[in-house]
Parts: structure tokens; sequence; C-alpha cells
């Protein structure tokens, strides 16, 4: 593909998916909008942006296919407000934006549980979104559902990490939906997914991401 814009780069999976991204010789430009620069790559567009003052008309918004792995937790957003902003508000705004710019394309991360009428505040945000998305009219759309992530990031939360040290000790005799998945992996589904374009809506289930 020509360009691929990748949103929720500086995260765990983004970060992944950015570095498989400008790796693959069949990608000509990475595009790669963040509050921050990143470092520098022949072939990455790097916006730094506000996600709160978005300019519609900007020429980055043009892409073939969109991948997005922005999320965060409740506690990192410091209030239910805030975790819908980040996770349901801006994946949804700038893949409206790119789908009116011609893309065709969307895969995304989204969790284990995702259902619009989930109990659980979480699940429920991310099926709420999966349902706007849908909605969008993106002639190839895929979620990717992974349990309990699994790699290094940058701040470690503490809850998630004692985990998912309990999970990967536990994970031979954890139903295989529930077991810890390496960033690595659903960044591979993601990009594998932008690649691939099949028309019509997938869901990628935690225990079918191929480790």
């Amino acid at each position: 593909m020509d360009r691929l814009l990748l949103l929720g780069s500086t995260g765990l999976v983004g970060q992944a998916a950015l570095a498989l991204a400008l790796a693959d010789d069949r990608i000509g430009t990475v595009i790669a909008p963040t509050r921050r620069p990143l470092p520098p790559h022949p072939r990455l567009l790097n916006p730094v942006i506000d996600f709160e003052r978005l300019d519609a008309d900007a020429d980055y918004w043009r892409a073939d296919a969109m991948i997005s792995a922005l999320g965060t937790t409740l506690r990192d957003a410091g209030s239910r407000a805030a975790f819908v902003r980040v996770d349901f508000d801006y994946p949804l705004a700038i893949a409206r934006l790119l789908h009116r710019q011609g893309a065709r394309t969307l895969a995304v991360t989204s969790a284990t549980g995702a259902r619009a009428d989930s109990r659980v505040f979480y699940s429920r945000t991310k099926g709420e979104l999966e349902q706007a998305l849908a909605a969008c009219g993106f002639a190839s759309l895929t979620f990717v559902r992974p349990a309990l992530l699994g790699g290094e990031r940058a701040q470690r939360r503490s809850g998630e990490h004692v985990a998912l040290r309990l999970l990967t000790a536990l994970d031979p005799i954890v139903p295989r939906r529930y077991r810890v998945v390496p960033a690595t992996a659903v960044a591979a589904a993601l990009l594998d997914a932008a690649h691939a374009g099949a028309p019509g809506m997938r869901i990628i289930e935690s225990e079918a991401i191929p480790r």
C-alpha cells in the first residue's frame, strides 16, 4: 500500500506495529500522528497534533488503510470521561476523517469481551467503539480482540504486571482465549489485516491471534 496511518504508535501494541510497518517494504509511507515527536525515519510522516483540535483538512489523513492501537486504562486516564475520550472519541473521529479522505481498510485493537451491552465499563466502551466504527462504512474492517497483553511497557502498570505474571505462570491450564498475548502478535495481526483489505467485517478473538 502507498500510505498507512497508525494511531497509538507510542503504546505497547502501537510501538510494535510501527516497527513492523517501517520495516515493511510493501508500505510507502507510515503516517503516525502523535502528541510528541517520534524518532525520524525516512518513510515516517509524524504530524504532531492536538487530539482535541484535529485539522480535518490536513493531507496526512489521506491514507489507504488505518491501524488503531490507541488506548489507555481507567487508572491512567483518571476518570471514565477521560477514558472514553481516548478509547472511543479519538479513534472514532480520526477513522471518520480517514474514511472521508478515501481510506477503505481499518484494523483496530479491541479487547476480549467487547460488547456494547456489557455491564463492565471497559468492555462496554470497546463494544460501543466497534459498533460506531462498523457504521463508518469501511470496505474492510477488522477487530483484533486480545486478552491481557504481554510485553515491556515504558511505564509499568503494577496491577497489570501482577496479573501478567500470574497468567503467564498458569498459561498451560488457562483457557486459550484468556492467555497472555504478545503485543508483537497483535501488531502483526493488525498489519496483516491492513495489507489484506479483505471485504466485510471480521473479528479475530484472542485465541485465534497467531503467536
